[in-house]
């Protein structure tokens, strides 16, 4: 029977990976997109660039002697792994089709395989949050290996992205203080695990960048991104305004001929390449971000919640798979030319709009079962707290919600919201809400119990 058990598993998660590669699979080549060519080449210019994670560049050039294939393969694989692991927590231990099941019908309704089969951090957002769930709240349920595995992989989620340890973080504070609460379904004792777990991801961030660039540093970003953000609300030059002249800003020089959209203005505009881009500006960009904090709180926080809501909301699947990825192929030409016969003959680089076509249909379908499973959640939440589904289920659901709002506060109020930051994180609402499908059908499908007869209850 235990080996019985084990080849169905087997062929359950090889069939299940299979499905979540498949993206990949159809392109003929892994899915690439702008940040991919900044991952990939860490390990060739040894430096250090603003939110390119050398953890994940490791990673991918590790995968690079087989055309990235075993980077699409890994991923896929360690998503079914805590997926199966999830399924285990909320009470369905042995029920692999299930697994395959949930994965096959989250592939077809929501951005999943899109994000196990391209080459960026993204999957490891959703998989580092389950990673940390498991440890804090079901470790009774785990073996010590399994144990074990999920504080790696939570901590090399954590690396991955400065975002996703900065939500990671988050969902531990909020951790503890339930804990000091709840000791029963969060024992204090086990947020040592979830606090191991991130304090290796941070130990994994140096260790990454050290190796790269021999630099002990910390990956650059931070006031950078949040510059973009104040710039596309009309802060900066609201800011510049009111402080122009300045011999200290080379900014002031340039105030009306500045874009307001960040992408454009870091990504696309000659003025930025002229004053040295982040490098040049670096210094600049966190006096008037810091400034303009301290100056307009108001405005900030406006600017702030408008972004955190728009980002909550935009989950379109697809964003950045295009065949303008001028810096991308430039790498892998440079450096990984033996791939680019490969590279050009997959799908995503054949049509001049990449994959750009296929989106909109599937969008029909990924966005409204996004919006509809968010709606969803409080709902899962309320019918845990009334015994309609186990508490397990209002616990992930709960944490979900913790989870999407932070994400959209971290990536819209302190960035500025893309619809690839909520993709990567909303899947997960859509596998809560198929968890407690499924346990609401499995529960219709059980016979009731008849009464016995002569046991009716007597009323007197």
């Amino acid at each position: 029977m235990l080996n019985r058990d084990r080849a169905r598993w087997a062929l359950a998660s090889l069939l299940s990976i299979a499905i979540l590669s498949a993206p990949a699979v159809w392109n003929r080549f892994p899915l690439l997109q702008w940040d991919t060519g900044g991952y990939i080449a860490r390990w060739y210019e040894h430096s250090l660039v603003i939110s390119r994670s050398t953890v994940y560049g490791l990673f991918l050039n590790a995968g690079s002697a087989l055309a990235f294939w075993p980077v699409v393969v890994v991923q896929s694989a360690l998503t079914v792994w805590v997926m199966a692991l999830t399924l285990r927590a909320v009470g369905s231990r042995n029920r692999p089709w299930l697994l395959t099941g949930i994965i096959a019908v989250l592939s077809v309704l929501t951005t999943l395989p899109w994000l196990t089969s391209i080459l960026l951090t993204d999957i490891f957002a959703v998989i580092g949050v389950l990673g940390l769930w498991l440890l804090l709240m079901h470790a009774d349920v785990l073996s010590r290996p399994e144990r074990a595995g999920l504080v790696l992989l939570t901590a090399f989620s954590a690396a991955t992205h400065s975002a996703t340890i900065a939500v990671l973080g988050g969902l531990l504070i909020v951790a503890a203080v339930y804990a000091r609460f709840d000791r029963r379904h969060l024992p204090p004792r086990r947020l040592t695990s979830g606090a191991i777990a991130l304090a290796l991801g941070v130990a994994m961030v140096f260790a990454g960048n050290y190796v790269i660039a021999r630099q002990i540093a910390w990956t650059p970003g931070g006031f950078a991104l949040s510059f973009g953000r104040m710039l596309q609300a009309g802060i900066v030059n609201k800011y510049l305004d009111a402080h122009c002249p300045d011999p200290y800003l080379r900014l002031c020089k340039y105030k009306d001929e500045l874009p307001r959209d960040a992408d454009e203005f870091f990504w696309g505009s000659p003025l930025f390449d002229k004053l040295g881009r982040f490098a040049g500006l670096n210094k600049e960009m966190e006096r008037i971000a810091l400034g303009s904090l301290a100056e307009y709180p108001l405005l900030q926080l406006q600017s702030a919640a408008h972004d955190t809501m728009k980002q909550l909301i935009d989950v379109h699947t697809g964003e950045g798979v295009e065949n303008v990825l001028w810096h991308t192929y430039g790498i892998i030409k440079d450096d990984l030319p033996q791939l680019v016969p490969a590279m050009n003959a997959a799908r995503q680089q054949e049509r001049p709009d990449g994959l750009a076509h296929v989106f909109p249909a599937i969008n029909t379908v990924h966005y409204p079962v996004a919006l509809a499973a968010m709606a969803l959640l409080p709902l899962i939440v309320l019918l845990s707290f009334f015994e309609a589904l186990p508490f397990a289920y209002g616990e992930l659901a709960a944490v979900c919600i913790v989870t999407l709002l932070g994400n959209a506060f971290v990536c819209g109020a302190l960035s500025n919201p893309h619809d690839r930051y909520g993709a990567r994180m909303v899947w997960l609402a859509a596998f809560i809400v198929a968890l407690a499908l499924a346990r609401g059908f499995e529960r219709l499908r059980q016979p009731r119990a008849r009464p016995v007869p002569g046991a009716e209850p007597l009323f007197y």
